[in-house]
């Protein structure tokens, strides 16, 4: 497979530079303009090709190429992203390898929800709360980012709920598909000179592939602006999610060979999952308003005031906890520009954020899907803020250099109830952390821009793991911390219809927080050594036939992605074993996703994607590996005018190779457990309406 990635780089390389300088313009009247794609993520819009980062976009246009059912596939489209479904409902979600920690879920990632951090001050992320039909826009910041967004390690995900520069519309849409599937959903905005107005609502049932993994999920999502004075405007953003999902757990080989539709089967010691109704249910309401206002000229602030509440139930094989967790906090930065002349122009960001979150965190018996005895309820507040600053220069229009940082503060403290019924809250302070980042590009050509940069990731351990399933608060569990250097490029052509991004980076992280589990399944964490990562990333996109109005193909789009990790343990002893120099649990080696999209007259297109995934380590010992993957999915869909009524009727399948594999392994598995088998060949199909 190394010559594979060796001669499909050299050929986008080659291939992307051949275009970028001999491909002939099209006429005028046979090309749509396309839109410079820009981000928003470093406080400021500016243009992709020049941002001195590893930053990537999914834009409206490339979501609705993809299943509005799930975040996982349009993700995993990103080089160094890894999203992953064990079951409906139970996502998990990586940066270049933060996988480890994470047993479900989000770690080592900051996400925010528009302007709003939807990262809580305990580090828990509800992202399968959300419903990414809901979502038009998804910016991805690879590598530790805390210089403006606070303690991470492994990268930053904003998510636009609306586009603004959209009029008024309503639109409605509904699809269905094997194994139970059906989604629908309602969109409505309402747009005058000065005001704007959104709603969404959405509802997914999905009965599943395997034995008790059925989810289903209302979604609710309304947004307000009000333009009340020129570069000024009020925002308000409110969303309430009620997510339950069935959980069917992890099968040795031998069972997932005989039975992929299986659930987890009861031992001699454990009864399975079926025995104990395992399930979850997140209800989430979460709101928060920004004001986006012009003070004077070349000062700027942005401040958001923002809440939410969490209402989570786990039925589990050992325990059935809840959780009820409330989070408030604010986040204000100013931005300052001096006096922009031909050669230089400057801009300084001062800001905070601020974040406390109180969990009361309940464990009892689970009597077959009831609460029984109780086991140990404790509440545990966290408060997390954070200060930072950021300047950047972009000086004779080609050198583009920033420096920034951050300063990191976090404590939590905790008391229990039951059995204990303590009086007093036992503090946990860690020391303020400094978060460095300094970054620069510069424009050789005007079509080829090289950057580098330097950045301090650094991590707190989250609520979940320093009070995991053990039902241990964990005191002892340290930060983790380290430095990512990265360097890499952009090549562009004139029109910027081609755009190839290529970087190669280094990130070395001190007191990796991994995962243990006991004999009884129960986890702890524990800080175990260190990791040495570099990594290879690329991403090539080209319309290989312009878009065009003359020509019986209409427009002819390729796509691909090239993930490349070489991450090892690095001075890992737990349990007195040495696990150094082995291969990073859960990170397969190479990852290759490519897409054509076809354009044809009468509004027919066509859409196939393919995903290379190499094998993945299972266990820290690397003596157990998840077999490599090819997935095939295709899309067929017709849209139509009438009047001002658009109609879209599409079609599509997934896994068409018929594959076997498990998108989602449980790593380090008691019992050999690793394998949550995925579908093979399914279906879906449906249509959407706006106007």
């Amino acid at each position: 497979m190394n010559k594979f990635y060796l001669c499909l780089l050299s050929l986008s390389i080659v291939t992307g530079s051949a275009i970028a300088q001999n491909k002939s313009q099209p006429k005028a009247d046979t090309l749509k303009q396309l839109k410079t794609v820009t981000v928003k993520g470093y406080l400021t819009e500016q243009p992709v090709l020049s941002v001195p980062a590893s930053v990537s976009v999914i834009g409206a246009a490339q979501l609705k190429l993809q299943p509005d059912n799930s975040f996982v596939t349009a993700l995993n489209t990103v080089p160094g992203i890894r999203a992953e479904e064990r079951s409906p409902g139970s996502y998990r979600l990586s940066i270049r390898g933060s996988l480890l920690r994470s047993p479900f879920g989000v770690r080592d990632v900051k996400v925010y929800f528009d302007e709003i951090p939807l990262t809580d001050a305990g580090g828990n992320t509800y992202l399968n709360a959300l419903d990414i039909g809901n979502i038009r826009h998804i910016e991805i910041l690879k590598g530790p980012d805390g210089s403006l967004f606070g303690a991470n390690s492994g990268g930053v995900v904003l998510l636009s709920p609306v586009n603004r520069l959209d009029s008024s519309y309503l639109s409605a849409g509904v699809n269905g598909g094997s194994y139970g599937l059906f989604h629908e959903k309602v969109s409505v905005q309402n747009s005058s000179k000065n005001y704007r107005f959104n709603f969404n609502q959405s509802y997914q049932n999905y009965d599943g592939y395997r034995q008790n993994s059925r989810m289903h999920r209302n979604y609710l999502q309304a947004g307000d602006a009000w333009q009340y004075a020129k570069n000024s405007e009020l925002r308000a953003t409110v969303l309430y999610s009620d997510l339950d999902y069935q959980t069917p757990g992890g099968l040795n080989l031998a069972q997932a060979t005989a039975n992929p539709r299986s659930a987890r089967l009861p031992t001699a010691t454990l009864p399975g999952a079926i025995d104990q109704k395992i399930r979850i249910n997140t209800k989430l309401l979460l709101g928060g308003i920004t004001n986006d206002a012009k003070i004077a000229d070349g000062v700027r602030n942005v401040l958001t005031v923002f809440g939410n509440h969490v209402d989570f139930a786990n039925p589990f094989i050992t325990n059935y906890e809840q959780r009820d967790e409330n989070t408030y906090g604010l986040r204000t930065y100013f931005q300052f520009a001096g006096k922009q002349s031909a050669n230089f122009d400057g801009k300084l960001n001062v800001g905070l954020e601020w974040q406390q979150t109180n969990s009361l965190i309940s464990n009892y018996d689970n009597n077959t899907g009831d609460k029984g005895k109780v086991q140990k309820i404790d509440k545990i507040n966290t408060n997390q803020h954070f200060f930072f600053a950021r300047y950047a220069a972009d000086i004779y229009k080609r050198l583009y250099a920033e420096a920034a940082l951050s300063l990191n503060y976090y404590h939590y403290k905790f008391r229990n109830t039951a059995p204990l019924n303590e009086a007093d809250f036992t503090n946990r302070d860690f020391s303020p952390q400094l978060m460095p980042r300094f970054a620069l590009s510069y424009q050789i050509t005007n079509d080829f821009i090289w950057r580098a940069s330097v950045s301090r990731g650094y991590s707190t351990p989250t609520t979940a793991e320093v009070r995991p399933t053990d039902n241990i608060v964990n005191t002892g569990l340290q930060a983790q911390f380290g430095w990512n250097y990265e360097t890499g490029f952009r090549l562009r052509n004139k029109d910027e219809s081609m755009l190839l991004d290529a970087s190669i980076f280094y990130y070395r992280i001190n007191n990796a927080i991994v995962r243990q589990l006991n004999p009884n399944e129960t986890e702890y964490y524990v800080n175990a050594g260190g990791t040495k990562q570099p990594g290879f990333e690329l991403a090539f996109t080209d319309w290989l036939i312009r878009q065009n109005t003359t020509h019986f193909i209409h427009g002819l789009q390729f796509n691909t992605s090239i993930s490349i990790s070489r991450f090892n343990f690095r001075d890992y002893n737990v349990a007195g074993n040495n696990y150094s120099g082995n291969k990073l649990t859960g990170v397969p080696g190479e990852v290759v996703v490519s897409s054509l999209q076809v354009m044809l007259p009468q509004g027919l297109s066509v859409f196939v994607q393919h995903n290379y995934t190499a094998k993945i380590p299972l266990n820290d010992a690397n003596t157990m590996y998840a077999g490599n993957y090819h997935l095939l999915q295709a899309k067929a869909s017709w849209q139509h005018q009438f009047g001002k009524t658009r109609l879209e009727i599409y079609a599509g399948a997934d896994n068409l190779l018929n594959e076997k594999y498990s998108l989602g392994n449980d790593l380090n598995a008691i019992g050999n457990r690793y394998y949550n088998p995925s579908p093979l060949r399914n279906y879906y199909a449906g249509l959407g309406i706006s106007l």
